[in-house]
Parts: C-alpha cells; sequence; structure tokens
C-alpha cells in the first residue's frame, strides 16, 4: 500500500509545483497588453482588482494565487471638439 501512495503523491507533484510558479499580476497583464498591441487594439484598459470586486468589463485573466483578475474595459470615445465657424460667413 506504502508503494502506491508514493507513486501518488510523485505522480502529482508536478501539479502542486505548477501551481505554484503562477505569473504575477504585472507579467501577466504586461502578456495581454502585448497581445492586445499586437492586433493594434487602441482605447483599452487592462485593470488589476480583487477577485470578488464587481467592475465593468470583461475579465481576461487571473493572478495573485486566484485571488486577483484583470479587466478588460474599452475606454470611451473622445468627445469631438466643436466646429469653428466664422461669424462673418452666413
Amino acid at each position: 500500500m506504502k508503494p502506491l501512495a508514493a507513486i501518488a503523491v510523485l505522480a502529482f507533484a508536478p501539479a502542486f509545483v505548477h501551481a505554484q510558479a503562477a505569473k504575477s499580476c504585472d507579467d501577466l497583464k504586461a502578456e495581454i497588453a502585448k497581445k492586445l498591441d499586437a492586433k493594434d487594439v487602441k482605447g483599452y484598459s487592462l485593470d488589476v482588482v480583487e477577485k470578488s470586486k464587481d467592475v465593468e468589463g470583461k475579465v481576461v485573466g487571473t493572478c495573485g494565487g486566484g485571488t486577483k483578475k484583470i479587466v478588460y474595459s474599452k475606454a470611451a470615445a473622445a468627445p469631438k471638439a466643436p466646429e469653428k465657424t466664422d461669424p462673418a460667413k452666413p
């Protein structure tokens, strides 16, 4: 029975090591931003927030051991400046 337990521990050890070697929030955010920039996406923001916090946008990743999430949101278009008119022209 002990050899089976040892084999089970050795079989699952890589899964535990991988889970602890997760990327930092800053690294993951930079990686996502790089992919968006490569696709020529403009006017967006990526925010790292607590997992329990409700925010507007789409969750595009998790970090911090599952305690935080990275939220993508599209920036609002800048309002157009009013056209200048010449008062001398009718």
